[in-house]
């Protein structure tokens, strides 16, 4: 077992991990205790995420645990490569504090950076991150989590670390070989045939969401709706949330109410020309981080 810590004080503009891996951009990390999404728990639990073979050094599933505790990020893992794939995953070298500075005067995004200050942007794995939000449509975060608790008890890989079971994220070839019933009795709905032929794509190598990358940030969101159940706000989610497009601006629910009780002006009539005003409006380069924290504060009710 590999476990370590770093002190919060150490990395610019600090770390709430509980707003980071329960702001609804990332359904792979889970509580302990269960109690993920639930109002009332503690601010101090361990989280886990389990990372398939396929995308680790090891070439084996690795357990990574966190928690935040004492002023100090604490881990467990069964990786030697622990430090750098939670500064990786959990983007530890970014300077909220330069973003924050870097993003305009105004007043809606400075309460939210105010009430969350902490609260960063995740790497997640192109694969699982792009299923996650192909599961998103009209859902709420918990059921969106849940489905993903569902779909790697089912189809991940187990690993056994300290005593325990862990299920890694399923890969593309297994999700590939669920069959359409198997995947809506998890209750996945009419998102079950999106996410067996989007994992076809991948493990057949017809297409990678990795491979978006390459392009400039509007043709890479159009490159990723070529996978079935995948619009422009899911494609701006992996963008976002996995691929490192830092400008990236979502339009889900929340952002839309923002923009017609606070930004109507950037109301638009197509995605993106929307996409494009409410982007300029949270500061060009890091909007996905404006777009975030907004998300957040008005998801919680501030």
């Amino acid at each position: 077992m590999d476990t370590g810590s770093r002190r919060i004080d150490d990395l610019d503009g600090g770390l709430d991990l509980r707003a980071t891996l329960e702001s609804g951009q990332s359904y792979l990390w889970r509580r302990d205790d269960g109690r993920t999404y639930e109002q009332g728990a503690s601010g101090d639990g361990w989280y886990h995420t389990v990372l398939p073979a396929s995308t680790t050094r090891t070439n084996e599933a690795e357990v990574l645990r966190v928690r935040q505790v004492d002023g100090r990020l604490e881990w467990e893992a069964s990786t030697p490569y622990a430090p750098d794939r939670i500064a990786e995953l959990l983007r530890l070298d970014d300077d909220l504090e330069a973003i924050v500075s870097n993003t305009p005067d105004d007043d809606l995004v400075d309460a939210a950076y105010e009430a969350h200050r902490g609260l960063r942007l995740v790497r997640d794995p192109p694969f699982a991150c792009l299923v996650s939000f192909i599961c998103s449509a009209q859902m709420h975060v918990s059921r969106i989590f849940d489905m993903q608790v569902a779909l790697a008890e089912a189809y991940g890989e187990t690993v056994r670390f300290d005593g325990r079971e862990y299920a890694a994220y399923p890969t593309p070839e297994r999700l590939a070989e669920a069959t359409e019933r198997e995947l809506r009795s998890l209750s996945l709905g009419y998102r079950a045939p999106y996410v067996r032929r989007t994992a076809e794509m991948v493990a057949t190598g017809e297409a990678r969401p990795e491979e978006a990358q390459d392009l400039d940030y509007e043709a890479a969101r159009e490159w990723l709706t070529r996978f079935v159940g995948v619009g422009e706000k899911v494609a701006d989610c992996v963008l976002l949330f996995s691929l490192g497009y830092l400008e990236a601006v979502p339009l889900d629910t929340w952002i839309r109410r923002a923009i017609a009780e606070h930004y109507p002006h950037c109301d638009r009539d197509s995605y993106e020309a929307t996409s494009r005003a409410i982007r300029e409006q949270f500061g060009g380069e890091f909007a996905g981080y404006a777009q975030t924290y907004v998300f957040h504060h008005l998801r919680t009710g501030g």
